[in-house]
């Protein structure tokens, strides 16, 4: 059997095109099709110019960045002495309804770099930088520290003060003994933190503070609120706050503020949770010069009591009888990991 030849005659158009040519639907040609490019660019620079240079400086640094801004700036410029950006936005707002946001306060300099829009500052305080990565500020020498608080400080103090000694260092041990943050009856924490940085001007400062603590204290309007609820916690923080800023002597000095290891005492241990809680938030516009020494993985992991853990591969007690404060192989080790985060921020 053999081949056919192929049928004489015109050129098959296999795609069919021809087809819109007889039919007379085809009426357009290239030139028109680049008059509609250029037509269509006219257009979206006189309206949306300077939304072509806005997505230039969002852009990376690089070639594309710098031809989107090459075409985006001149654009943004015509489009500025039009008024056509205007009437394409108000044209196309109901394909994307918006809320009004008239009069309301956005990020501007003026409400970011001022308190008065009523929301609490952020300032670079608030970041310790060894947490983001930035450099951290030089070490200095370490020649007074503080070591303040309730009974809890003790015999912390002496253990700091034994291992200081020899560095040269001053270390100043005031306890003071059945007070509280949420008491003032024996001692007003706000004001004999004054008087201490007032008397004793101390580069560093330790506090362990938290054994008697739960007592009503005033509210906002002077109502008595109780133990434990959020307002309590607020009231402490703020207290933890007050106390943290006039230790810290504006910046010159570093402050470690201790949590409560977990009480044995169930009551105790609720108290104690909310403490932690409030320290954390209390100190928190000055994570750069405040730190946090947490106390409850070390002693009492996710808040469970025990009297002994393991201290160089051997079980120790570590805890008082009354399941309260360390004892004194408590407090020696907890002194040896304060002293390590001191040394974090000073010189030998």
């Amino acid at each position: 059997m053999t081949n056919a030849p192929p049928p004489s005659g015109p050129h098959r158009d296999d795609a069919l095109m021809n087809r819109f040519d007889r039919m007379g639907l085809r009426c357009f040609r290239a030139r028109d099709g680049v008059l509609a490019v250029l037509l269509a660019a006219v257009l979206l620079v006189v309206s949306q110019g300077d939304s072509i240079r806005k997505a230039g400086e969002q852009m990376n640094p690089g070639i594309g960045r710098e031809v989107v801004l090459g075409v985006g700036r001149p654009a943004a410029w015509i489009a500025d002495q039009l008024p056509f950006a205007g009437v394409s936005r108000a044209a196309t707002a109901w394909l994307s309804p918006n809320p009004s946001l008239k009069g309301l306060q956005g990020f501007s300099s003026r409400s970011a770099a001022t308190a008065n829009s009523g929301t609490p500052v952020v300032t670079p305080e608030a970041f310790d930088p060894a947490a983001i990565g930035a450099k951290p500020p030089p070490k200095r020498p370490l020649h007074t520290l503080l070591v303040t608080g309730d009974s809890m400080s003790m015999p912390l103090d002496s253990d700091l003060a034994r291992l200081l000694a020899p560095k040269g260092v001053r270390v100043i041990q005031d306890p003071h003994v059945g007070s509280g943050i949420s008491n003032t009856l024996l001692v007003d924490w706000g004001k004999l933190a004054g008087l201490q940085v007032r008397e004793d001007h101390p580069n560093a400062v330790v506090i362990f503070i938290g054994a008697n603590e739960g007592f009503p204290m005033p509210g906002p309007e002077g109502r008595e609120v109780e133990c434990c609820s959020t307002a309590w916690a607020a009231i402490y923080a703020n207290r933890v706050r007050q106390m943290a800023d006039t230790y810290r002597q504006n910046g010159l000095a570093r402050v470690y503020w201790l949590t409560l290891p977990a009480p044995r005492e169930a009551a105790r241990r609720s108290i104690a949770r909310v403490v932690n809680a409030a320290i954390e938030v209390g100190v928190e516009p000055w994570a750069n010069q405040i730190r946090v020494v947490d106390t409850v993985p070390i002693f009492t992991p996710n808040e469970t009591y025990r009297d002994a853990m393991s201290i160089n591969g051997s079980q120790t007690i570590v805890r008082q009888a009354d399941g309260i404060h360390l004892n004194d192989a408590g407090s020696s080790l907890l002194a040896g990991i304060v002293l390590a985060r001191i040394e974090q921020d000073f010189t030998d």
